[in-house]
């Protein structure tokens, strides 16, 4: 049967390709929870609407929050800016990224302790060579008492070694709860045959150190004779979504497959995620890249896409302005320009909703202090996602 699969598999489109048709669905529709009893109503993809909060026609790739309730966000061309409202300002002393192919400035984080310390983080690729060469990393920063100026910003983790290309950087990042290490993600950096298997090698992994750059000791490689001991997982191809689960505390990623296969996984300590050994995908060009589909020894994904969706941003859902969507996953699509709901018990999907449709490449999703989901857009800037009142009022 996997055969007949992966024979099939071929007849999908890739994930970049423009003249691509709207992919069918590969999960059910969204389960009727009313009609079980189990909630008294459940949102529909038609019971909410985007809203426009900040436009801008460049790429934020990631934003946050300040506590006074302003949004940083990052500029795929190397901006760092304060948004306050309509209108905003760039931040001086980001680093000086490669923007290049897909490298940037990418995500960015704020410490677990910033009302006192006033740390940022943020990943993006780092160039060498003037910017002939680059590779993902990640560092900090203070950001001043105004809020115009990141002072001091040093590199925590450098995932060389630099290459010409221009793909898969990755990068996302999330405190993990249980012990406040910082979480961040690599991708493969289009080198598939040496980087997501070789633990020695940086790229296609999920990395973890404390808040200041170190290892912990209880990293599943420390130690290791010649491993990269920041590793966390590894066989991850490109790695653009991290979140946390609200309820377990688990660390849930979402990777790009390349034509057919991207995956959501759910990340444990030193677990092999497959990645080019096993996959749901196909070459750009239609061949095989392998015909397995598992392997002892190797995760299987929760949730994987065919064709694909190509994914960027992921959050849960929390608060209660989403009836029935609680703990579920958002996920956005750069491909089919679409906000996508996936409902879960646990860890299985029991259901998925395509939301906002054609609202274009969704690049970043965030639950907002104020209990919205909000969604960066490529050529269109932050929008938030809102209960149609006449839904609401049923």
């Amino acid at each position: 049967m996997r055969y007949l699969y992966l024979f099939l598999l071929t007849a999908t489109l890739a994930a970049c390709d423009p003249g691509a048709t709207t992919p069918e669905e590969t999960t059910p529709a969204a389960p009727d929870r009313e009609a079980d009893g189990e909630e008294p109503m459940m949102l529909t993809a038609a019971g909410v609407e985007s809203e426009t909060v900040f436009d801008f026609e460049d790429i934020i790739w990631g934003f946050t929050w300040l506590p006074d309730g302003r949004i940083l966000a990052t500029v795929k061309d190397g901006r760092f800016l304060l948004i306050d409202g309509d209108g905003h300002t760039e931040i001086a002393g980001a680093p000086e990224v490669r923007d290049a192919g897909q490298g940037g400035l990418l995500d960015v984080l704020l410490d677990q302790d910033f009302e006192n310390n006033r740390y940022v983080y943020l990943t993006y690729s780092r160039p060498e060579q003037g910017g002939e060469l680059g590779f993902t990393s990640v560092g900090r920063g203070t950001l001043s008492q105004d809020a115009t100026r990141l002072e001091n910003f040093t590199s925590l983790y450098d995932g060389g070694p630099a290459t010409d290309k221009g793909q898969h950087y990755g990068s996302r990042m999330v405190w993990g709860p249980e012990n406040g290490h910082l979480y961040f993600t690599i991708g493969d950096r289009g080198n598939r045959d040496e980087n997501p298997q070789d633990t020695t090698r940086d790229g296609g992994k999920v990395y973890r150190i404390t808040a200041d750059g170190a290892i912990p000791q209880d990293n599943p490689f420390a130690g290791v004779p010649g491993a990269k001991e920041a590793i966390y997982s590894y066989g991850h191809r490109n790695l653009q979504g991290l979140a946390v689960h609200p309820e377990t505390g688990a660390i849930w990623e979402h990777e790009h497959g390349p034509r057919g296969g991207d995956e959501v996984n759910v990340i444990e300590a030193g677990k092999n995620y497959g990645w080019p050994v096993i996959t749901y995908g196909i070459n750009y060009d239609g061949t095989q890249i392998t015909q397995e589909v598992g392997m002892e020894g190797m995760e299987q994904p929760v949730h994987y896409w065919v064709p694909s969706i190509a994914p960027s941003g992921m959050a849960f859902v929390t608060g209660d302005r989403y009836p029935g969507w609680k703990n579920d996953l958002l996920v956005g699509s750069l491909r089919f320009s679409f906000l996508k709901l996936v409902h879960l018990d646990g860890t299985e999907v029991t259901g998925e909703q395509d939301l906002i449709k054609n609202i274009g490449r969704l690049r970043d999703v965030r639950m907002g202090p104020d209990d919205y989901i909000y969604a960066s857009i490529e050529g269109t800037g932050i929008v938030r996602v809102v209960p149609r009142s006449d839904e609401l009022s049923r």
